[in-house]
Order: C-alpha cells, then structure tokens, then sequence
C-alpha cells in the first residue's frame, strides 16, 4: 500500500491507496477558564452602545454626617452628600476562516470545510479563555503599578496585609509571598494544613473581615502537585453546573488546573520593580478569583457565519471559503477600561498599560513607570469590591 503526503493542491492530507476514515486527534490545549463560574453575566453591560465602548453607572456608599440634636444650638445640621460613578467596558469582535480547493475533494474524499464548522466550538472556546487569562494578566499588572510603581498617583506601598485600608489605592490589590512557597516543606512545627497556609493567608489580607465563602484558585499542575503531595486536596469534590472541581480546605478553595502561564516573565517582574514603590519578591502567579468577578456578555455579530464562493479560480475548479464571527464583552469587576476607544482590543490589548494616553505593553514602558497605569484602572472606593486577587509567590 502507497501513501503519499505531498499531492500538489492537498498537502494538507495523508492519503493511501486503500481508503479508511479520518479520526480526529484530541485537543490537548490549556483548560478552559470561559466553562467556570467565575465567568458570569451583568445586566447593566448595554451591548447595544454605538461605539466601541460603553459605560456602567453606580451610587456610591453614602458618607453619612450624624448630627446630635441640641435644644440651645439653632445652627443647621450637617447633610449627607452622595454620589454616583461610573466605568467603562469594552467589545470585541473575532473571527475564524479557511478555505478548500472545490476539486481537492475528488482525490481525498473529504470535505476540507468540515473539519472547521466541525472544531468551531473549540476554536471559540479557547479564543474566550485566552481573553479571559489575558484580562486577569491585566488587572494583575494594574495592581502591580498601584504597589510597586506610582500607578494611583502616588508611590506604591505594596501588596494587601491584615492591617491596610481597603480604599488606600497606594496598595495594589494583591499578596506578595515572596519567597515563600505555598506549599512548605513539612517540617515538625509546619504539618497537615499549615504547610499551605499561604493561601489562606493571602485571602485573608485581601478581603479582611469581608472574607467569601470560597473562591476558585487557579494555579499551575506544579502547585496542585505539591497540594496533592501534601494530602490537602479534599477527598470529596463540588460539582459547580458542569464543572466538577477539586478543592482544598473544606471546599474553601476550588482548583482550576492550567498549564497556560498566568505569570509574569523576568522582563516584566524587572519593568514593574523600577518603579518607586515596593518591589515584588514572588516569581509566580496564582490567581484567587470570586464566582462572577468577570462579567461576559456574548454581542449578537452580523453575518456570525458565511460562505464565499469563487467559481473561476483554480481554472474553473473553484474554491469555497467560511468564516465565522462572534464577539463579546469582557468585564471586570470593579475596573475601568483606560485602553484605546477607538478599535476591538486584541489579546495583547487587554494586558497592556497606557503611558500618556498611549496603549503599549508593560516591557516598552518607560523605566520608573511615573507615567504609567494600567489597562485596567481601580474605580471602585474599596478593593473589597473586587474579586481578582494576583497572588504572588516562589
């Protein structure tokens, strides 16, 4: 039996004299983050906006001015002010296309458009998780800038402690362990849960006396590794809609594994400790998100799906082409979106920073970073309100 896999117009394919049926090999891609809870929706995300932008509005926390009666003091009591704010969200569109050569089918008998419409869902899918990994990147170096450079407008403090004032943007909100691991070594004073302790201490600085219920922890095979070694993963797992999770202390935290990297590299940890603030110790990154932290609303796309036919190509043969489209919103919670108004954000886009009203990435920044903010700016009063929290860690 022959094969062949360079057939001049179908190199695509590997075809052999006796015919058999094409399988389809596994996708082996990085877990998706769009098929979790932490993705939820927002109703006030209007996906009907002009332009490439929209905006959200919010009363914010009355600050109330308590007078004391008084039956000699005829002056006017003090009045209680509010106020309201509001933010920004973006969209953007996708798209995903290929083509055959209409006679190619004649010799391979397949269907090359097939395949295609056939994986679209999964082309779709990872699409939505590297947006949503590129989005926590992003806030994550937002909050970066707040502690280790001057991204709130004035020199950072750091990351969160038990002791700092939640609406201090002077303290990005995230927990450097430095060089910490999160999972110690057992040694006779650090057995059983202590040994991953980081973690707990780490939601507890950042969320105080508003701790959740639980939180999703993504991190890496290599940390759950170490979880798993030290026999802290939770016999019994939480089914969350679909989703079946792992979790750790008492389902406190549910495990998302990904191998795709939530880090920074060395030329961007270096870039974010130029500035004048606190510099960040950790190499790593574990994310702790709350459920619904990312709001994502899909946009109804014109034209989600077409056909292109030319007859005359390929002297006279033809060729067919399809293309879908599908766009989104992405939210999230508590931040403002500071990047370009003026087109749909790539990847790239969502974890940029803007120096002097211009979107660039964080390794192009200028050094000290004294102009420099994040994609994602902080707008609401507290950072009890958010629900990313960058954990940092060796």
């Amino acid at each position: 039996m022959s094969v062949t896999d360079n057939l001049p117009g179908a190199t695509e394919y590997v075809l052999q004299e006796a015919i058999s049926a094409y399988s389809d090999e596994a996708y082996t891609t990085a877990r998706k983050l769009s098929g979790t809870a932490l993705v939820g929706g927002n109703p006030l995300i209007d996906k009907n906006t002009e332009t490439f932008v929209g905006q959200m509005r919010w009363f914010t926390p009355l600050n109330p001015q308590i007078n004391v009666a008084s039956l000699t003091d005829s002056a006017d009591g003090a009045l209680t002010s509010y106020g309201s704010d509001y933010l920004r969200y973006v969209k953007t569109v996708r798209t995903h296309g290929a083509k055959k050569v209409n006679m190619q089918q004649v010799v391979t008998q397949q269907d090359g458009l097939a395949k295609i419409g056939r994986d679209f869902g999964e082309t779709k899918a990872q699409d939505e998780h590297n947006s949503i990994l590129s989005v926590l990147k992003g806030v994550a170096i937002s909050e970066a800038l707040n502690g280790a450079a001057a991204g709130s407008g004035a020199t950072g403090l750091g990351g969160q402690t038990f002791d700092n004032d939640p609406a201090d943007k002077k303290y990005g909100f995230y927990v450097d362990l430095g060089a910490d691991k999160v999972v110690k070594s057992a040694t006779t004073s650090s057995q059983g849960a202590q040994r991953a302790e980081a973690f707990l201490q780490a939601f507890g600085m950042a969320y105080k006396d508003y701790e959740p219920e639980y939180a999703y922890l993504i991190t890496t095979p290599e940390v759950f590794a170490s979880l798993r070694s030290a026999n802290l993963v939770d016999q019994d797992r939480v089914t969350d809609g679909s989703v079946s999770f792992n979790t750790i202390f008492q389902g406190k935290f549910r495990i998302i594994q990904s191998r795709a990297s939530q880090g920074f590299g060395a030329g961007e940890l270096t870039q974010l400790n130029t500035g004048p603030g606190v510099d960040i110790v950790g190499t790593k990154t574990s994310f702790i998100v709350l459920p619904g932290a990312m709001a994502m609303e899909q946009l109804s796309v014109p034209v989600p799906t077409e056909i292109d036919r030319n007859a005359s190509s390929y002297k006279g043969g033809g060729h067919s082409s399809i293309w879908y489209r599908w766009g989104y919103v992405l939210a999230p919670a508590g931040y403002d979106w500071q990047g370009s108004q003026e087109a749909f954000p790539t990847d790239a886009a969502y974890r940029s920073v803007v120096e002097n009203g211009t979107p660039i990435l964080l390794n192009d920044a200028t050094a000290a970073l004294a102009d420099t903010v994040g994609t994602w700016g902080r707008k609401t009063a507290s950072a009890l309100s958010l629900g990313i929290l960058p954990v940092f860690h060796s």
